[in-house]
């Protein structure tokens, strides 16, 4: 059985039989999960192991772990700080910001993995323009060239602990005011300006073999009237052939505001596919999960399953207990929260 080109979520932290059955549907390709199917590291562990065993090839378990105020599992996992923290840092010592980046990705991805998880989607490749709430401190920099630098070493430790990276949100979200998640940002900017700016970073990280990226529920007016989600001229035009990426293209959640092109989910599925994703997402609605796996046929490209089985984590992960015993965790540890301390008290000035 092939990997499907659909990702689900779950209710709870353990899979009910409705949930099983949905997992074993051959257009389900994988799974992402929230703070509520986190109860104790432990069971976290039970339930990938579980996912996992359902299918060969295993399905690929997915999470947003970024940092800051994106974090889904925090007890039991270390508190990171949001990665404006090293951009902060990165104004007054590079050096400096550059290894911590390292530390950070490798930290975050070596306790994932620990666990089972296969990826996160991180990290955020946006410019922090002054623009956007809902990207603010998840950003790096306002600087491309800054957020290219400090995205390739926390790549860099991701990769080291045996994850791949998905960089989102293709080409830029830091332009807009408006949150896709309850509206339909536009950005009213040029492709040059979009190419010298908010590109720059993830050209310079496709130019590194990033494994994966996320589109943008942002329409590009002077580019496109759809959303880069549902965008051949971004995805295919611009993503495959211009820019030659050659990793998975993930949509952002198709439950969205910004990706409401249509009431029937299946539509919203096959415009994201066609215009250029891997795989599309589609969160707390389990509903439409269902009748989209039903209606929605297996991948068949062959081109598109060698960039998801790519997504799969290193084999080679250090278990948790013998993680958090090591001298190499304990280090990133203390050097994590050395600039969470300072990261959290700039924000309150």
């Amino acid at each position: 059985m092939s990997l499907g080109p659909l990702m689900v979520d779950l209710r709870a932290d353990s899979l009910s039989a409705q949930e099983k059955r949905l997992l074993l549907e051959p257009s389900v390709g994988g799974v992402i999960l929230f703070s509520r199917n986190f109860t104790s590291v432990e069971s976290l562990t039970n339930l990938v192991s579980e996912i996992h065993a359902l299918r060969h090839p295993r399905l690929l378990v997915a999470v947003d772990q970024e940092g800051g105020c994106v974090q889904r599992f925090r007890r039991g996992f270390t508190q990171l700080p949001a990665i404006q923290g090293l951009g902060k840092i990165h104004d007054t010592d590079s050096k400096r910001a550059c290894a911590l980046a390292e530390i950070t990705g490798w930290l975050m991805a070596a306790e994932l993995r620990s666990v089972g998880i296969d990826f996160s989607f991180a990290p955020v490749l946006d410019l922090n323009c002054g623009v956007s709430w809902v990207i603010g401190e998840r950003a790096f920099h306002k600087d491309p060239e800054i957020v290219a630098a400090l995205a390739t070493y926390y790549i860099r430790g991701m990769r080291r602990a045996g994850m791949q990276a998905v960089g989102k949100h293709f080409p830029g979200h830091g332009g807009v005011a408006a949150d896709s998640h309850v509206d339909r940002p536009v950005d009213t900017r040029s492709y040059q300006d979009l190419l010298l700016q908010d590109i720059l970073p993830f050209r310079r990280l496709i130019n590194q073999s990033i494994a994966g990226i996320m589109s943008a529920h942002v329409i590009y007016e002077k580019i496109d009237e759809e959303v880069a989600t549902y965008s051949k001229k971004w995805l295919h035009t611009v993503l495959r052939e211009q820019l030659d990426f050659k990793g998975a293209v993930f949509s952002d959640d198709l439950s969205m505001k910004a990706a409401d092109c249509s009431d029937e989910y299946p539509v919203r599925t096959r415009k994201a596919l066609q215009a250029g994703c891997d795989m599309v997402l589609i969160c707390n609605d389990s509903e439409q999960a269902v009748q989209v796996a039903e209606q929605l046929r297996s991948q068949d490209s062959p081109a598109s399953q060698i960039r998801l089985a790519r997504m799969h984590g290193g084999k080679h992960s250090i278990p948790y207990k013998e993680l958090r015993v090591s001298d190499e965790w304990q280090s990133a540890v203390l050097q994590v929260e050395s600039y969470l301390d300072q990261s959290d008290s700039d924000l309150l000035i």
